[in-house]
């Protein structure tokens, strides 16, 4: 059985051949200066964290810290020293291209179109994907833009797309609906997941259309784009099973 848990934003525990991995955990109620609509979730134990980038709201130490037992941390190239000296001493490195194995899953890194930097004076490090495969096939976006190796990378069982933010405003490096749907049509996954919208915001921004309407946009946009591709909205602690 293959199943996922969408914890909210980008942490998505899945359940894959008989492992337990756990995309950008985020654990909290408050990251910074973004507080969290809702309750934090229970922390999973899982045999891997996976961690995409550097920015606050998807490597979130805390949170790290808050899994036990403590699993493995796969990371991109470049963020191991970061986290060995926040005491995580075994991160796991990946550049595009390269994999390594968790139980029966294979963890394939990609390539990911996305700001480098942990602002304001922290570490850069290239930001990646994660392609996990098994009996099933999963795409975990991450951050990212369009890129053209994104058509190389399908078709996959489900890819978990980011179509939103924790803010109105999206700048370059980042997916919305439009553009997610555009990320469907080349990944041709069997699922589409939305992920990254509704949960995290600005303590003193008001919540909106913003918040709450990317998925039924990102649906309408791949209807039109990607009419083989059936998207499935769940909502934070809700699973998919295939």
């Amino acid at each position: 059985m293959t199943r996922l848990t969408w914890l909210g934003h980008a942490t998505v525990l899945v359940e894959l051949a008989g492992a337990r991995l756990l995309t950008d955990p985020v654990l909290r109620s408050r990251v910074v200066h973004l507080r969290r609509q809702g309750p934090a979730p229970g922390v999973p134990a899982v045999d891997a964290a996976l961690v995409s980038h550097l920015h606050y709201d998807h490597l979130d130490l805390p949170s790290l810290r808050m899994l036990e037992p403590a699993p493995r941390i796969v990371c991109p190239a470049g963020a191991g020293a970061f986290l060995g000296r926040a005491g995580f001493p075994g991160a796991e490195e990946l550049s595009p291209g390269a994999s390594l194995e968790v139980g029966g899953v294979r963890v394939e890194a990609t390539p990911a179109v996305h700001d480098e930097k942990r602002r304001p004076r922290g570490p850069e490090a290239a930001p990646i994907g994660f392609v996990l495969r098994a009996e099933r096939s999963v795409y975990f976006a991450g951050d990212t833009d369009l890129f053209e190796e994104m058509a190389e990378l399908g078709p996959v069982d489900v890819a978990l797309l980011p179509v939103a933010g924790w803010s109105p405003r999206l700048g370059s490096g980042h997916l919305d609906p439009h553009g997610a749907a555009r990320a469907a049509a080349l990944l041709r996954p069997r699922v589409a997941v939305p992920i990254h919208w509704g949960t995290l915001h600005p303590v003193n921004r008001a919540r909106g259309a913003w918040f709450t309407d990317p998925p039924v946009e990102f649906a309408a946009q791949v209807a039109e784009l990607a009419p083989d591709v059936e998207v499935r909205t769940l909502a934070p602690g809700e699973s998919l099973e295939l």
